[in-house]
């Protein structure tokens, strides 16, 4: 009788074997793009709002959202501090040679360098470094939601999508300066949390040009990095990362005040022009009692319940563990715009850099159901573009 050989088959050489090569490469792409295409998912979702409620007012869609400091913007960007066109002003219908250094050169200077591409629009290129500055900032908090302690992969998605739909999220697709800000400030953490020093360090000064908020940025880089220093946990890059975190933002107050002559210039220049000053939160808990008792506007009764809920996150941020230097700068943007006796319209949008009060939620919501966090994201992704559009559409001043 014949015998029959049995044939031994490597595993290695199965079909389902050689596709899991290639199944596993997809895997990395799709987790590689998540973040970009989940920020740019919602605020897509955040223009096609806008496009309907600006329809809605009879309002041109690039127009609002190039209105208000956007038009300062892109002034700046075109013509330099000393060309702006005359007809932007004050508060107060006023302007002088010193008026326009109320707005950090950060943003204006890149929108200036893709403006100067063949064929780019000032416009478009205001609009191209906040959509890229977006997606950059993305993989920041995507990073920074699975470094912090308990986070994951899953945690740093929920981050970013958390970001993408705030309330004022609208303003990271405008000619303003959120966008590139928070994306500076994002990797700024990063690498404290990655005790990555230099790149602290350069982040934070760059951040320093760009928004004010910055300050909040300056005191809990130097001050991880202080506290690096003081333990001995790392070499010179922590001096390094410290001593140069604070130069961007130093370096143009110090500018500002040789233009003006004082040394409090820019100080003096949100004065002058827009009555804005730190006044330890004392307009803010008037603004906030006012509406309370007796709400004019669905704009001003959400901003105080915005800033109520990032009291609270505050709160949780400091119970449930979050590393200290992130909570440090939250804590610091959060006062900052609180204490400001500035517009009390803007101070949603002021909020948007304030990141790190998110971790905690996002860090929770990664942990339930996949069904429960979609829901939860989704919910927090429409609300946020239907009041972006009704902020700057509806909405008649400033925000």
């Amino acid at each position: 009788m014949p015998t029959v050989e049995a044939v031994r088959v490597d595993p290695d050489d199965a079909p389902e074997a050689r596709g899991r090569p290639v199944l596993a490469a997809g895997h990395r792409v799709i987790l590689a793009l998540a973040p970009a295409v989940l920020y740019l998912a919602v605020r897509e979702l955040g223009l096609l709002a806008l496009r309907l409620m600006a329809a809605r007012w009879d309002k041109d869609v690039s127009k609002a959202l190039t209105s208000w400091d956007g038009q300062w913007f892109l002034g700046i960007a075109e013509g330099g501090y000393a060309d702006v066109p005359t007809w932007l002003v004050d508060a107060f219908g006023r302007r002088t040679a010193e008026t326009p250094l109320a707005f950090f050169p950060g943003y204006p200077t890149l929108v200036r360098w893709v403006d100067g591409l063949p064929g780019v629009p000032a416009v478009g290129a205001a609009f191209a470094v906040s959509l890229v500055s977006g997606v950059v900032c993305a993989y920041g908090l995507a990073r920074l939601g699975s470094r912090v302690s308990g986070g994951s992969q899953r945690a740093g998605l929920v981050l970013v999508v958390l970001f993408a739909a705030s309330p004022m999220a609208v303003a990271l697709s405008m000619a303003y300066s959120e966008a590139t800000f928070c994306a500076l400030a994002a990797w700024s953490l990063v690498g404290v949390v990655e005790r990555r020093w230099l790149l602290a360090g350069v982040c934070c000064a760059a951040a320093g040009l760009v928004r004010p908020t910055a300050a909040a940025l300056v005191v809990a880089v130097c001050a991880a990095a202080a506290v690096a220093v003081w333990r001995r946990r790392d070499d010179w890059r922590a001096w390094v990362g410290g001593l140069v975190a604070p130069l961007g933002l130093l370096g143009y107050l110090a500018y500002v005040a040789v233009r003006t002559g004082r040394w409090d210039g820019w100080f003096a220049v949100q004065r002058h022009g827009w009555d804005s000053r730190f006044d330890g939160g004392a307009a803010t808990a008037r603004f906030a009692l006012a509406i309370l008792g007796e709400p004019r506007s669905v704009l001003e009764l959400a901003t105080v319940w915005f800033l109520v809920a990032a009291l609270a996150l505050v709160v949780l941020s400091a119970r449930r563990g979050l590393e200290w230097p992130l909570v440090v700068y939250g804590v610091g943007v959060l006062a900052m715009d609180l204490g400001s006796n500035g517009l009390m319209n803007s101070k949603a949008r002021l909020l948007l850099p304030a990141f790190t009060l998110l971790v905690p939620v996002a860090v929770a919501l990664a942990r339930r159901r996949p069904g429960t966090a979609v829901a939860v994201l989704v919910g927090a992704s429409v609300f946020s573009a239907w009041f972006g559009a009704y902020a700057i559409t509806a909405w008649q001043y400033a925000i």
